[in-house]
């Protein structure tokens, strides 16, 4: 039902996916999809079941420590002055509380984790973070588009986010030799990608106009977002917290600058770990109709990677270091990811689905080299 496709070859999928993809495991035959749904739903189920106060205040802690992190480091960079090791300290600190803020607090909150706990600060259509990215531009596009049409080609357009080509489903182009450069700026700029990135879609300023597309939004609303969001972050950064350090607003102007950058540099490479390693795979709009929810579940499983790590590194990661879980289950509590993904893995066991995890560098040399590989025809 669901496999690697491409539309150069008469190949069959499964023949294509081994070759594009050696030493991914090849399954003879599919799962058994009614029972993976079944199985997978009753463990969302009997988790769900779970949450509560204990979950409500691991996030309420992480919301403390978010804000004694981020306001630690701005008051070290203003104390630059005096050492320039604390200036670097204060860097640091606001990069981690930037991170935090971005990965375990806002990307989860807005994807409805902790709506339950009917907090008009911690829930997904109050909560605005610490990014360019207006908070429902990012519900529309990756909230629904992502997680309902994961890594189908022309449905999901967080996929390569329109910029680099990592399948040969999409037609090769000139520009794709310079891709790996346009990873870097991407990385680098992250945050202001993924503001632009509804913008780009709908061909607000620039490309041809998609017949037929129904807007969820108006252009000048989509517009009118974009630039007050990014002119908020803009003048927080570096015009109002550098004025408030008077003599020492260059300390301050640069602290921001490079925190940001560490931030940014951060939170793409996590999230192209989760997406586009080697074996992750993507899907035909054809082949994904009409199917079930346990057919849901398998895409979600091929097309996700998990990266191995320790306790404080999957909370600096939002837990996304567990993205199978995160595509299976988007909205349970994130921290939760930890406890299910032993019985996800043993799940996928069962039905011969590989269970895509490694090290950090194993699984960014591997996105590295899936965008240097598609580079070329």
């Amino acid at each position: 039902m669901i496999s690697l496709t491409s539309e150069k070859t008469n190949q069959k999928p499964s023949q294509l996916a081994s070759q594009e993809l050696n030493q991914k495991p090849s399954h003879k035959t599919e799962p058994n999809y009614e029972q993976l749904g079944q199985q997978l739903d009753g463990l969302r189920a009997e988790t769900m079941a779970k949450v509560g106060q204990e979950d409500a205040n691991y996030i309420r802690l992480i919301i403390r420590l978010q804000r004694l992190v981020q306001w630690s480091g701005r008051i070290l960079i203003v104390l630059g002055f005096v050492s320039p090791i604390l200036w670097a300290i204060g860097v640091l600190l606001l990069a981690a509380g930037k991170i935090l803020d971005n990965m375990e607090i806002g990307h989860n909150v807005m994807h409805g984790q902790y709506d339950w706990m009917n907090d008009k600060h911690i829930n997904s259509k109050a909560y605005e973070w610490d990014i360019a990215c207006d908070g429902a531009s990012w519900n529309r596009v990756h909230n629904y588009e992502h997680h309902t049409y994961t890594n189908i080609v022309g449905k999901d357009r967080d996929y390569g986010y329109g910029l680099l080509r990592l399948s040969n489903d999409f037609a090769w182009r000139v520009k794709n030799l310079w891709q790996f450069v346009t990873y870097i700026l991407l990385s680098v700029l992250f945050q202001w990608g993924i503001a632009y990135h509804e913008m780009a879609a709908e061909r607000v300023f620039f490309g041809k106009k998609k017949d037929n597309r129904q807007h969820k939004i108006s252009h000048a609303e989509l517009k009118q977002r974009f630039f007050s969001k990014g002119a908020r972050q803009l003048v927080t950064d570096y015009v109002i917290f550098p004025l408030l350090a008077g003599p020492f607003f260059l300390w301050v102007l640069v602290g921001n600058l490079v925190a940001n950058l560490l931030r940014n540099l951060w939170t793409s490479t996590i999230i192209f770990c989760g997406h586009f390693t080697e074996h992750a795979q993507v899907f035909q709009e054809a082949e994904c109709k009409n199917e079930s929810k346990g057919q849901w579940y398998y895409r979600q499983a091929l097309g996700s990677s998990n990266i191995k790590g320790g306790n404080w590194f999957h909370v600096s990661t939002g837990h996304l270091s567990f993205q199978i879980e995160h595509h299976l289950f988007p909205d349970m509590p994130a921290r939760r990811y930890r406890e299910v993904a032993p019985r996800v893995k043993e799940i996928f066991a069962q039905h011969g689905i590989h269970y895509n995890t490694g090290s950090f560098l194993r699984q960014y040399a591997s996105v590295l080299k899936r965008i240097i590989r598609y580079s070329f025809p």
